[in-house]
């Protein structure tokens, strides 16, 4: 099996069985991609999902480009954004073309309520994981918690707090060589 075959089945299946968005498949797409086929490396990981929540788009899809984009190129891009999309653009036709009939139904309602905190752990166990890979310590652990209270309270643009973090990296980095 060629490796864009590969890819497109990988991701074809991170996005079949991952709820919650792109945040929920952090962790099983670490796994996949580092863990199982160590296509990427920790640190490789870390740089592409820094780079995926930087730049427009949907995140999952950011995601598998990136990577798809580093193991074949442009070509390797499109397979691992298609494979990703495509499990939730069908998701969504299916849904849509038999939701009314569904929609006032108890059960179905029922099985949202349960799903509901279910996806809100999926968001936040790869924020811990994230917070262990960014090697926060007691000179750091700020940073993170600034910019979450920044982005809630005050409604500051995370894009702000993202060219502020950069910044303050660069201009810390040229300190300390």
């Amino acid at each position: 099996m060629g490796i864009c075959t590969e890819m497109f089945l990988t991701f074809a299946k991170i996005g079949s069985f991952t709820l919650g968005g792109g945040y929920a498949m952090v962790q099983i797409m670490e796994k996949e991609v580092v863990d199982k086929k160590h296509w990427l490396d920790k640190e490789e990981f870390m740089d592409t999902l820094v780079v995926a929540q930087s730049t427009p788009g949907l995140f999952a899809i950011d995601m598998a480009s990136h990577i798809g984009f580093k193991l074949r190129g442009v070509k390797g891009g499109i397979v691992g954004a298609l494979a990703v999309a495509l499990p939730s653009i069908i998701s969504i036709l299916l849904i849509a073309m038999f939701f009314q009939s569904f929609k006032n139904n108890i059960y179905v309602e029922k099985i949202f309520m349960g799903v509901r905190p279910c996806v809100v752990a999926l968001i936040l166990a790869p924020c811990f994981s994230m917070a262990k890979k960014a090697k926060l310590n007691k000179y750091n652990w700020w940073i993170p918690l600034v910019c979450a209270l920044l982005i809630v309270a005050l409604g500051v643009s995370p894009i702000w707090c993202i060219l502020a973090a950069g910044v303050g990296g660069f201009i810390y980095g040229q300190l300390t060589k």
